[in-house]
């Protein structure tokens, strides 16, 4: 992966100053994660904040982007 997983809200808002590829979405998933667990939150919390209703995503998207936050929360080490 080209793009160090961020540790950080800043880190994560400073990777947008960069090109969308699939290696960039998957570190900002990878450091939403590692946030919302270091914050004590479960996957059922960070879904419901995903699903909710968001001007970029429909809901369609939000359902896929929901499927493949579980998916990587599954195997992204605790």
């Amino acid at each position: 992966m080209n793009y160090p997983i961020p540790d950080s809200p800043q880190e994560i808002a400073a990777l947008r100053q960069q090109p969308v590829d699939e290696e960039l979405v998957a570190a900002v998933i990878a450091g939403v994660i590692k946030l919302v667990r270091a914050q004590g939150q479960s996957l059922e919390e960070l879904t419901k904040q995903v699903l909710e209703d968001d001007p970029v995503l429909d809901r369609q998207q939000r359902r896929w982007l929901s499927k493949l936050v579980a998916q990587a929360w599954e195997s992204f080490p605790s």
